[in-house]
This record gives C-alpha cells, structure tokens and sequence, in this order.
C-alpha cells in the first residue's frame, strides 16, 4: 500500500483535477487558468455540516465574486445528487462530482479518507496560475470558519 498524498501547501503547484458538473460537463484546474479558484471538498451532499456550511458559501458568494474567485464544491457524490442538493439549498456555485474514480481528486489533494469512503473538508484557494495560496482541512465533524475564507480572499 502507498503512501497518501501529502496535502498541498501553500506555494505547491494545485494538483490538476478534470470533474463533471452537475449536468455532466467537464471542469478542468488547468481550463480555469487565469481565474483564481477555491475547491471546497465536502463529505457528503445532504448532510446537517456540509449543507449549513454549503449555505455560508452560498450567502457569501457576492465576496468570492468581488475578489474574481470562482467557488467549486466538490463530493465523490453522483452529479445527480450533487445537482438535487444544489436544487433543494439553492447553492448558486458549481459543485463538482468525484464519484469515480471514487475520490480520485480528494486523493490527490491528501484530503480523501479510505475509512468512511469520503474526503473531509478540505479547502484549497488556488491562484490564476494554478499555484496552492491558502488550504486548510478539517475532520467531517468540524465545519471551516468563514472567516478564514475572508481572510484568504483578502489576502489574495
């Protein structure tokens, strides 16, 4: 058994990711050069955490795009059912699916947990040139602070 990949510092180059969209659609790291991004991994579509921090983003998503950030949540959920819950919590930014390979951009981000099957919360603020400026991870229990994202953003 190999050993996990290391989470991204800031300064490391963002590993490349190529998910689809809810409809299916490709989005690839390397497509968005020129656009600083934040990739939000969370467990599990529908669940009490990620849902009440999905709606943070959701209700903050004015300040991303004030400072050019295009936002992208990504689960190893279905698109369909990354596509209901976007529906049903009326999140407004993409959410990407990492359904197969199972968790295959998680693992490369170091933020995929082979236990439960899922990634933990993982943020990554990845800059215009594809270079890792802010990451922090918690465990699925703890939800991310919107403050730090604030802060991040500033300081981008």
């Amino acid at each position: 058994m190999s050993a996990p990949t290391p989470v991204p510092r800031p300064g490391d180059p963002a590993p490349e990711l190529v998910l689809p969209d809810t409809h299916g659609t490709p989005v690839s790291l390397i497509g968005l050069r020129g656009t600083p991004v934040a990739l939000v991994f969370f467990p599990s579509a529908f669940s009490m955490v990620c849902s009440a921090e999905a709606g943070e983003l959701r209700d903050s998503l004015d300040e991303f795009e004030a400072a050019g950030v295009r936002l992208l949540g990504i689960s190893c959920d279905s698109k369909q059912t990354l596509r209901a819950w976007g529906e049903q919590e009326g999140l407004g930014f993409d959410l990407l699916s990492d359904f197969w390979p199972h968790g295959a951009a998680a693992r490369s981000y170091g933020v995929f947990d082979d236990g439960s099957g899922m990634p933990v919360r993982g943020s990554f603020l990845v800059d215009a040139d594809g270079i890792v400026r802010w990451q922090v991870v918690h465990s699925p229990g703890h939800p991310r602070e919107l403050g730090a994202y604030r802060a991040a953003l500033a300081a981008l």
